[in-house]
């Protein structure tokens, strides 16, 4: 279905078959059709396993996001489940969680071909695994009923199960609109702090974008440490990570772009958005393809001309730029990917639909449910509404629209 030498082979502890690996899915459809939650969703997983026994206590309420357009989903459970492979073996781990409590979690894995407990919970009953039952009575005098028994793992650093919780911490990475200053200044701090200036610097220059160089300005060490204190005092924060992401105590990130008459410096605010957009999926994206983690983007087609993107997504294609199978997952309307004939950017098991019901419910759902031929125009079908996935759009009704009149 993918293209030649697109799919990877992984070889798993005790199996003689290699799993098949796809580098790269695309999500299409309509706006509002739910491709944003779909990653947010995974981004949401990582979230709690990261944060609900060390941001929590018996009070605290477990982040999630039901369903808003229906009350009665408020009250049912968010379940997550995710089948990884973690340094040669295979894992699966879940759990179902209301506001208040986890109802149920579970890890496997398998370390020689068969699946093998390491933890199951439900309700308020814990079992562990053989080799695990003497950290699970550790974990069980810690646990909370609103924290999950991974993130207790991850505390008590329980072998396996810190591997695990490190892969949610350290091998998610998500490129969203709201984080993009962030990942500018992840950009910029490698620039400064690692041997990538020149990637950097060579993929800024591919974008033609007319930049020579990239800096980042700090403020003064005397003013950031009074800001620093006075923020601690008054709002009542310890964590200078958070104090310096908050109230911009990183820097400004500047490029230098060619001119006229020699090079000059041109603030984040007056570059264009397409040029924000890339500088802020640079620094994800060289850490993901070394790392061979995982990278969702929201809306990769943003502000980018399509043959940026066709590019960035080749990157994760192509085994000589992506040779520790770093995987990428976005959304985007930009359906030049989908490709027509034989000639596309990802192949037709990459592709991916999202369409809301009657009662605003999203369903994902693969383009090979569609049986699509190699020399399928997918692009055509897709935007004729063969595959479903696009608005429903009458040219009359906008024209009614239009002409209506106040009274």
């Amino acid at each position: 279905m993918a293209e030649d030498g697109v799919v990877r082979r992984v070889f798993t502890a005790g199996s003689t078959k290699p799993t098949l690996v796809l580098p790269a899915a695309g999500v299409f459809g309509a706006n509002a059709s739910g491709k944003t939650a779909i990653l947010e969703a995974i981004d949401d997983m990582r979230s709690v396993v990261e944060g609900s026994f060390r941001l929590g206590t018996s009070e605290t309420s477990i982040y999630r996001r039901p369903f808003l357009l229906d009350d009665e989903s408020r009250k049912r459970p968010s379940r997550f489940e995710v089948d990884l492979i973690l340094n040669g073996v295979r894992w699966q781990y879940g759990f179902e969680l209301l506001d208040d409590r986890v109802l149920d979690e579970y890890a496997y894995h398998y370390p020689r071909g068969r699946q093998a407990m390491i933890f199951e919970r439900n309700g308020g009953v814990s079992r562990f695994g053989p080799p695990y039952r003497s950290d699970g009575k550790a974990m069980l005098r810690a646990l909370r009923d609103n924290a999950l028994l991974l993130s207790v793992a991850e505390a008590l650093k329980v072998p396996d199960l810190s591997d695990l919780h490190a892969w949610f911490r350290t091998m998610v990475r998500f490129a969203s609109s709201k984080n993009s200053g962030e990942r500018a200044h992840l950009t910029a701090n490698l620039v400064e702090s690692t041997n990538k200036k020149d990637r950097i610097l060579n993929l800024l220059r591919y974008a033609d974008l007319g930049v020579t160089d990239i800096h980042r300005e700090l403020p003064p060490i005397e003013i950031a440490e009074r800001v620093r204190k006075a923020i601690r005092v008054l709002n009542d924060v310890d964590d200078d990570a958070e104090i310096a992401e908050e109230f911009n105590l990183e820097g400004v990130v500047l490029l230098t772009h060619s001119a006229a008459v020699g090079e000059a410096r041109i603030f984040p605010q007056d570059e264009s958005l397409g040029t924000q957009v890339w500088l802020g999926l640079i620094g994800p994206l060289l850490e993901v393809l070394e790392a061979g983690a995982v990278l969702l983007v929201d809306e990769l087609d943003g502000s980018l001309h399509p043959r940026l993107v066709q590019k960035f997504v080749r990157l994760f294609q192509n085994t000589r730029t992506n040779p520790h199978c770093a995987q990428l997952i976005f959304n985007s309307h930009d359906t030049n990917l989908l490709g027509d004939s034989d000639s596309r950017t990802i192949g037709r098991d990459q592709i991916w639909f999202t369409e809301k019901d009657t009662e605003g419910a999203s369903s994902l759902y693969s383009a090979t449910n569609f049986g699509p031929r190699r020399d399928d125009a997918i692009q055509r079908r897709y935007l004729q509404g063969r595959y479903g996935a696009v608005p429903s759009l009458n040219p009359a009704d906008l024209e009614r629209a239009l002409l209506v009149t106040d009274r």
